[in-house]
């Protein structure tokens, strides 16, 4: 056992306790009121952004994430201010160039941040060292971040290898990110134990408590000398969420590891926390509970809730096992990466796609066939060559740091927002996410920024009207004085004299069957057919289409790619299914689509 030390404390309750247990849906009104109780605490760092708070402030809650940020500075003058960095990520889904990463750290620093935890999806350190750089030119904590997972290729070695290769790049301390919750107390004090003796920098341990082992990993890695824990208010705490607050500080207590920290003014922030979750139920999860089938499936809480939620789009949350027990098969098809953003999506993605269409890999999201390119880095373990092949074909893999290959972006990005861009933090904003980022800053500058479930509630029988294919018809339902919105976003082919609706209340997916009095395309007020010639082209999810990549009188081969679709925040190419003419187009880019619509005829 190590020399005891006083232990420090992350609280995670203002991003990722809440991004775990209700859907990252907090609102900056419902922190701001308990920080001053929050900044007499004296943990190490609050972490207040980064991860899915950006995105769910743009698209749902209409807040914008920079004044977040500078309000909860203001708020919490005598904290640091923690979040947490996807490498060249950044908080999107692909690599930024170089320019672009340099100039978001800038502007996250000089607005409130202070400790930047930065991980790679991939443990690809080259992804790093632009992050790492900007940060400590920036004058702030730069924390490098082990991605922990369990296969053949991640040992206890492979780990002090990565943690050395950050240290040289110049980090402040090391952080073992547990997303999934998959250490184990003995694994955690074996790891820890290596990281001490190997590295001189402090150890930070950051574990889910998915499986109900969090706060026995935690306890295992102080004793092996770990300086320090990240758990969540326990009103916020365990499962897919983190070890509480209270109940890490009580265990340590009074032995030499004590944090020092107020527990009866923890109690009090965590009661105000209670009553704050009641207000967000509807967007918590029947998968934020403990659930040891993540040390098989290695599914992360976050991405679980997210799994179901998809599969509730598609009618077919009754396959979920199925999808659970694919997963770790495309995880080791594509060299065991770790199930962290955005890999996490893109290995769950298509095994809902292998699962859905009852064939392994009959279609690669455009997202796997960059994976198996090299675009996102490079892979911990050997990758299925066959699978390589069938994906890119004879194109080149390639062996460079992916944005070596990305030229500047910020002029090219500061002249698509032009004059919607008050500052350049908003410029950033509508990097990360194009179009959402967009239509919040349009919203913005007409005065219409509206968040979801606080919309104006419509007279008696009033929908609001559908904006066009892409849109979705909109209600506003008001229930025992809480105000939902409920967008219909798909409808389903006709079975049975029934029809499956697929619905969004409040951002999360529902499907609802029912006889319908007549049959429309929600959200476009029109009818399209259904596929049943050979030549029809339709998909078997709902989803948007990115591009249409064919016109009329186009001549086709079986398995060309005529359209891309976006569904589950992943593209796939939709192919003809035969050979032959381009008869009729009947989607255009941004068209919202159902399942067995004809989106093209091909006449054979």
């Amino acid at each position: 056992m190590s020399k005891p030390k006083k232990i420090t404390v992350t609280d995670t309750i203002l991003r990722d306790a809440h991004q775990s247990i209700i859907a990252t849906r907090m609102r900056l009104d419902d922190m701001l009121p308990i920080c001053p109780k929050l900044d007499q605490v004296g943990y190490w760092s609050l972490e207040v952004w980064g991860g899915a708070t950006f995105d769910a402030c743009v698209r749902f809650l209409k807040e914008d994430p920079w004044e977040r940020l500078r309000k909860l500075k203001a708020a919490l003058p005598n904290t640091r201010l923690q979040m947490l960095l996807r490498g060249q990520n950044l908080l999107g889904y692909r690599h930024y160039s170089d320019d672009v990463v340099r100039a978001f750290v800038a502007k996250a620093a000089v607005n409130g941040i202070d400790v930047f935890r930065i991980f790679d999806a991939m443990n690809d350190v080259r992804n790093l060292r632009v992050a790492i750089e900007a940060v400590k030119a920036a004058g702030k904590h730069a924390q490098g971040t082990l991605a922990y997972t369990t296969s053949p290729v991640h040992t206890v070695k492979a780990y002090v290898e990565q943690a050395r290769a950050m240290q040289a790049m110049g980090i402040d301390s090391i952080a073992i990110k547990d997303m999934a919750g998959l250490l184990t107390p003995y694994s955690a004090f074996e790891l820890v134990q290596a990281l001490k003796a190997e590295v001189d920098l402090p150890v930070f341990v950051h574990s889910h408590d998915t499986a109900g082992l969090g706060a026995m990993c935690q306890l295992k890695a102080i004793e092996a000398g770990a300086d320090h824990i990240d758990t969540a208010i326990s009103s916020f705490a365990w499962g897919t969420s983190h070890p509480g607050t209270e109940s890490m500080v009580a265990a340590l207590r009074g032995t030499p590891f004590d944090t020092g920290l107020d527990l009866a003014l923890l109690q009090e922030i965590g009661l105000y926390f209670h009553a704050v979750r009641k207000k967000y139920h509807q967007f918590e999860s029947e998968f934020t509970a403990v659930d040891t089938r993540v040390q098989i499936n290695q599914v992360p809480g976050g991405m679980m809730s997210n799994l179901a939620n998809q599969l509730k789009e598609q009618g077919a949350l009754n396959r979920i096992n199925e999808v659970f027990a694919e997963i770790p098969r495309v995880r080791e098809d594509l060299g065991f990466p770790p199930l962290v953003t955005p890999t996490s999506q893109i290995v769950g993605t298509q095994a809902v796609f292998n699962v859905l269409a009852g064939e392994r890999y009959k279609t690669i999201t455009n997202e796997v066939k960059l994976y198996l390119q090299g675009r996102y880095g490079l892979a911990p373990g050997k990758v299925n060559e066959q699978l390589r092949k069938q994906a890119i074909g004879s194109e080149e893999v390639i062996e460079v740091r992916p944005a070596d290959l990305l030229k500047s972006e910020m002029a090219k990005l500061r002249e698509e927002i032009g004059a919607l861009a008050a500052c350049e933090e908003d410029v950033l904003t509508y990097a990360m996410f194009p179009d959402i980022g967009r239509k919040f800053l349009e919203e913005r500058a007409a005065g219409n920024l509206k968040p979801e479930a606080l919309l104006p509630i419509p007279e008696a029988g009033g929908v609001a009207p559908a904006g066009g294919e892409g849109v979705p018809t909109e209600f506003v339902v008001d229930v025992h004085g809480e105000s939902y919105r409920v967008d219909i976003t798909g409808v389903g082919v006709k079975s049975d004299g029934k029809r499956h609706f697929y619905l969004s209340i409040d951002g999360m997916p529902e499907e609802v069957v029912f006889e319908p009095l007549n049959d429309f395309v929600a959200g476009s007020g029109s009818k399209r057919k259904q596929a049943s010639a050979p030549g029809d082209v339709s998909t078997s999810m709902p989803g948007n289409i990115v591009e249409v990549l064919v016109k009329v009188g186009d001549v086709v081969k079986a398995g060309q790619a005529v359209l891309i679709s976006e569904a589950m925040k992943m593209e796939s190419e939709v192919q003809a299914p035969i050979a032959g003419t381009v008869k009729a187009v009947h989607v255009a880019k941004g068209d919202r689509v159902n399942p067995g619509d004809v989106l093209v005829e091909i006449e054979g």
